[in-house]
């Protein structure tokens, strides 16, 4: 498990692997999470979820960096199925290089 606090409202952030989800508190209440499946060398990022009660406070913004700041210090790839990573990445494209690409077939006919 690793955490952080984040500047961001006091947002403390952390990895469950045993949930297979990153979470945000904020003040000890679960304010979000972000769900992921971990595979050998890529995490695949399934699910973003932020309590309406924390809306608009920089939560899923605040699960967003964190889990791709851990899949880039883990040296792993990231597979964004999730639209809210997907579109998030697309907003901040230093993220983009963590993408996971398909490496072009090598095989003939």
């Amino acid at each position: 498990m690793s955490s952080a606090v984040s500047s961001e409202s006091s947002i403390e952030l952390s990895r469950s692997d045993e949930q297979s989800r990153y979470e945000a508190h904020v003040e000890g209440v679960l304010a979000g999470f972000a769900e992921f499946i971990s595979a050998k060398q890529l995490v695949v990022m399934t699910h973003t979820e932020v309590d309406t009660a924390f809306e608009g406070q920089g939560v899923g913004s605040a699960l967003a960096r964190f889990a791709l700041d851990d899949v880039r210090g883990r040296d792993l790839s990231v597979l964004p199925l999730c639209p809210f990573v997907k579109g998030w990445i697309e907003r901040h494209r230093e993220y983009a290089d963590l993408v996971y690409a398909v490496r072009p077939s090598t095989v003939t006919d």
